[in-house]
């Protein structure tokens, strides 16, 4: 029962649509229903400006660093597992929550950020592997959903290097998680990918500085 409590809280608290919040206090908008519909932080910055994308990156990936940190302190009595097995699965139920929230119809984002907030907090090395792979491949193709997928795939690859080749060690459940994470993500991307192989994704051209110094 206790981690089932821990589970819910986590769940509820990824379940905060930070996106909804901040479009309805910036401009009484709901952002889904706008743009491309997704309730994260990608479709806020094309709505709302950078500044309010931001914003709900930061909340998004928040949610999930309190989930794998802070909410697995509040227990009481024994729990069945070690802590890093409760964390890994107090932050899974806080990207559930951030994809399915109840507050807002079970319609959330995709659970980037979240997921990312979740393993920045378990698995820095990794987690600063996929960062380094998501700027470049932004910076690259301007694509948001592109540099998403890379970077969520590239985490339980560097797991792997790592726990091979390296001093680093990282539970199999951590594994397992981040290769099921990847798969849900990449499930979550199905139209984009689709839009990709058909060449009309949106992208941000904005961050793509290699195409200034190109027009000098």
């Amino acid at each position: 029962m206790n981690l089932a409590l821990l589970l819910v809280i986590s769940y509820l608290l990824g379940a905060i649509p930070t996106s909804v919040i901040v479009g309805k206090i910036a401009r009484g908008i709901d952002v889904r229903e706008h743009g491309s519909g997704n309730a994260g932080a990608t479709n806020t910055w094309r709505v709302l400006g950078w500044k309010a994308g931001m914003i709900v990156l930061v909340l998004d990936a928040g949610k999930g660093v309190a989930a794998a940190t802070l909410v697995p302190l509040t227990h009481f009595g024994h729990l069945p597992f070690t802590a890093p097995v409760i964390a890994i699965l107090c932050g899974l139920a806080a990207v559930i929550g951030h994809v399915f929230p109840v507050y807002a119809g079970f319609r959330g984002g995709k659970g980037v950020a979240t997921g990312a907030g979740m393993l920045i907090a378990i698995a820095p090395i990794p987690v600063g592997i996929a960062i380094a792979i998501f700027g470049l491949s932004l910076f690259l193709s301007g694509m948001v959903s592109l540099s998403s997928l890379l970077a969520v795939t590239s985490v339980p690859i560097s797991i792997v290097l790592l726990n091979r080749f390296s001093l680093a060690y990282y539970h199999p459940l951590l594994l397992a998680i981040t290769c099921a994470l990847a798969l849900f993500i990449i499930f979550n991307h199905r139209e984009n990918i689709g839009r990709i192989l058909h060449g009309n994704e949106r992208y941000m051209p904005q961050v793509q500085l290699w195409r200034r110094f190109l027009h000098r």
